[in-house]
Formats: structure tokens, sequence, C-alpha cells
């Protein structure tokens, strides 16, 4: 009778370190869907904002992708990724942690509430550059889907549950104390992230190399390759009308739904099932239909249910607004698992972070844009006329990819044999989200606002 093989205990250090890994983005993840809630909460309700000056709020969150996002990539690539993570938690923590602080004294501002915005948006920057750079480290590359589903998981049940510990604790702390939840997050995340004990080789500086120049070689890589140019067009464009919503949807739901803290903090739960849902799937459907479909498909059956943002009103408009939220993030979420691992296995290790990076300034780079758009449409026709903008552009998101080379093809090329990382524990193990999800090709993705942001 043969005896399975027993696992060997090389492949520990490996699991424990992506374990670590994804405990750290639990608790940043738990934490920061608490002030999902309560920092727009805090400028609605205590500060008495404006459409526009929450607005300026969320353009201020994502700004640091149009100052630093593009220096950001190619600083990184010059040092190891994981002290980064770790810095960031902690920058972030500090950052977050003052706003309690200054409520308690009773010199809470608009002001600070840009200011915290800003530091924590630099930090996100750098934080998130490197945590797609550094899990090439972690898996090979033929695990990077099944990796992506992980975290994508992770961030959507931290999606479900934190909104309605958020809205509960700012009904029973008030908006400005809860958000101290998000600094302990934070903190957690840092001491967790410091325990990973993969080793990472320092990057090799190239000869006669400068800033500028490695800045133009992370440009030239993305644009100059022709599905990834489709993608970054696509994100960007996503990304600028989820800005419009991430920055009227509070608003419209105080002024215009009369919720509670409570039933906001449910009504953001509720709509994270899709995150969840689209997290688990995302694996099968790239077996079933293939990657590259997926990429296209995904927008472009999800996108319709926009519709019923605007359409919320009366006792059953938080149904529609939900409704319409958990189609939308589905698809978010499945396109992103799909082409943050198309990015991350046709990169060349060496270009990991300024290819991250540079997507992240052209994708990201649309978020204050759409923010401070959302803010200036709501505060001249009303935060639903925002919404009807927002759910127009979401219909036209498709077309760049249906126009593209993607259109014709059911799977991605194969990466080139240099975009192999050397660095990948070949024990690694496939996470437990998407276990039979096919080898990826290449991919990355970014990241997206409030309800549904785009990697």
């Amino acid at each position: 009778m043969n005896e399975k093989p027993r696992p060997s205990h090389a492949d520990t250090p490996a699991r424990r370190d992506f374990r670590l890994l994804l405990s750290g983005a639990v608790a940043a993840q738990a934490g920061s869907q608490v002030t999902l809630v309560a920092l727009p909460l805090v400028a609605v309700v205590e500060l008495d904002a404006t459409p526009f000056q929450v607005g300026l709020l969320t353009a201020a969150e994502t700004a640091a992708f149009l100052l630093v996002g593009l220096p950001a990539g190619a600083w990184l690539d010059r040092m190891r990724k994981l002290p980064v993570l770790v810095r960031s938690d902690v920058l972030r923590c500090l950052a977050v942690g003052s706003i309690p602080l200054a409520a308690a004294a009773d010199a809470l501002s608009l002001l600070q509430l840009y200011l915290v915005a800003l530091v924590t948006g630099v930090a996100t920057v750098f934080f998130d550059v490197a945590h797609q750079s550094f899990l090439p480290v972690l898996l090979p590359r033929e695990r990077l889907v099944a990796g992506n589903g992980a975290i994508e998981t992770v961030r959507s049940s931290a999606q479900i549950a934190g909104p309605g510990l958020g809205g509960g604790l700012v009904q029973l702390l008030g908006a400005p104390l809860a958000i101290i939840v998000d600094a302990a997050g934070y903190l957690l995340s840092a001491l967790l992230l410091g325990r990973i004990r993969a080793e990472e080789r320092p990057p090799r500086p190239e000869p006669g190399s400068s800033l500028r120049a490695d800045v133009a070689e992370g440009l030239r890589f993305v644009t100059g390759h022709p599905l990834l140019r489709v993608i970054a067009a696509t994100t960007a464009l996503s990304n600028l009308f989820g800005a419009v919503l991430m920055a009227v949807q509070t608003v419209f739901w105080v002024r215009v739904l009369h919720l509670s803290p409570g039933a906001i903090g449910i009504l953001l739960s509720v709509t994270a099932v899709g995150g969840l849902a689209g997290a688990l799937c995302a694996g099968r459907l790239a077996a079933r239909v293939g990657q590259a479909r997926l990429i296209w498909l995904a927008p472009l059956v999800t996108a319709p249910f926009a519709l019923l943002w605007p359409l919320a009103d009366g006792g059953a408009g938080p149904v529609l607004f939900a409704a319409g939220g958990v189609v939308a993030l589905f698809g978010a979420v499945v396109y992103n698992v799909a082409q943050v691992s198309f990015r991350q296995g046709l990169c060349p290790p060496r270009l990991l972070g300024r290819m991250n990076a540079t997507m992240r300034f052209l994708v990201w780079g649309t978020l204050p844009l759409g923010a401070l758009l959302g803010g200036a449409v709501a505060d001249a026709a009303g935060p639903r006329a925002a919404l009807w903008l927002c759910a127009a552009g979401f219909l036209v998101v498709p077309v760049p990819l249906l126009l593209s080379p993607l259109r014709g093809l059911r799977d991605l090329p194969s990466a080139p044999p240099e975009a192999d990382t050397p660095d990948a524990a070949p024990d690694a193990p496939a996470a437990p989200a998407a276990p039979d999800a096919p080898a990826a090709p290449g991919g990355a993705s970014e990241g997206a606002p409030a309800a549904h942001r785009t990697p």
C-alpha cells in the first residue's frame, strides 16, 4: 500500500510567510473599512461639509498617485520591499490616529482631514506598489492568480464585516473616535509583516542608471505593450467614474436617502458580498471562459447595473443601491484578479516596481479628477445627477477592451522567459481562494474607490 508523500519541511517558511502577508492584509483592511464609513461622516455630519468639500477630501486621498506615483516605482526597484511595507503601515497608523486625538481636544478641522488624507495617500502609494511587487517573491508565477485571488478574498471579506462594524461604532462612539480602529489595524499589520522571514535579495543597481531613466523605462514598458496599454486605459476610465461615486455616495445616503450611520455600514457590507463572490469565482471563471475573455466580459456584463444607483429612491432606495453595488463589485474584482495576475507574470522582476507604479500612476491618477468632478456636479445639480454621470460612464468602460486585440483572444499570451521570477519560493502554497486557477501568464491591477475601486 503506497503512502501519500509527506509535505516537505522546506515549504513551511513559505507557507508561514504567505499566511503572515494575508493576516496583515486582514488587519489593515478591517480597519480601513471602518474608516470608509467614518471619515466621510466626520466631514458630512461633524463638520457640515458641502458636496464639493467631500469631493476634495476624496481627491486628497488619491492625489499622491499623481504626485509621487511614477518616482515611487523607480525608488522601490532600488530597495527591498518588505521594510517599505512595514514603514508605510506605521506612518498610516500615526496619521489616522491623529483624528480621534484632535476630536477629543475639540480641535478637529477639514484642513486636518485633508492633510491626513494626503499623508496616508503617499504611504499607500508606496505600500501598494511594494505589495504587488513583493507577492512574486513569495509565490511562483503559476500561483499568482491563486495568490491574488486569496488577497482579493481577504479584501472582500473585510469589506463585508468592516463597514457594518464601522457603522455601529460611529453610531455608538461618534465618527472621529471610530477611526481609532483603523489606526490599530495598521499597527497590527506592521507587526505581522515584520515577522516575515522570506529572503528578499536587494536589487542590484544598474551601472549608469538614473531616476529619470528608470521612470522612463517603466513608462515605455507599459505604454509599449498593446495589452497593457488597453488595460491601463480601461482601468483609468473605470476609476474616473468610480471616484465620482466615491465622492458623492455618502452625501446621497445621508441627505437624500436619510440613512443612519448604522444603515450605511450595513449597505456597504451587503455590497461587499459581490467582491467576495468575485474573488472566490475568478479562478474558476478564468479556467472556464479564458483569462483574456474574462478581462473584457466582466465589465461588459456588470456595468449596466450601475444604473441602479441614480434610480435608488424611497423605501426601496437602499436595496437598489446595494444591488447595483453587489454586481458592479463582483465584476470589478473578477477583472482585477485576471489583469493583475497577467501583469505580474508578464513583467521582468527588475521592472516590477516601475511597472506597478506606472500602472498606478495611469489608472489611479484619474481618481482625484473624478472626485473633483463628482463633487462639482453634486454641488451644481445635486448628488443624484452625479450618480447619473457615474452610471453613464460605467457603460463606456468596456469599449476600449472591445476594440482591442483582447476581443479575439481566449487566453493571454505566455510570458517571455525573462519574466520568470527567480526569487519565488518553489514550494509556496496555492491560495485556497482559487484552487483550480490556471497558470498566470502575467498581470496586475490597481485598487478602486469606495464601493468598488478597480486595482
